[in-house]
């Protein structure tokens, strides 16, 4: 893993703590609706990926498995909703 050299983490740490009215957007450009016509939310976002054993109901594998091939991506999936919404009810 790499290293975040200590000048460069207290600079995000200092940016970070400032609220939105204090960042200076003057060089960035106002973008509108146009601009994001057919923009795609998270198309190039890759999470890690962990390897590891797990017990699973025989019945819910069986489920999984009888959708077809992926099996494990749908799983992941289902898990990954299951996060995001509860993340969004806090």
């Amino acid at each position: 893993m790499n290293k975040v050299p200590e000048a460069v983490r207290k600079e995000l740490a200092k940016l970070a703590a400032k609220s939105e009215s204090e960042i200076d957007l003057s060089d960035l450009p106002a973008t509108s609706a146009k601009d994001w016509r057919g923009a795609q939310r998270g198309q190039f976002y890759r999470p890690v990926k962990q390897q590891l054993t797990v017990r699973i109901d025989a019945d819910v594998l069986a489920w999984l498995r009888g959708q077809g091939k992926g099996y494990q991506s749908r799983l992941n999936e289902i898990l990954r909703d299951a996060m995001l919404s509860k993340s969004r009810n806090r």
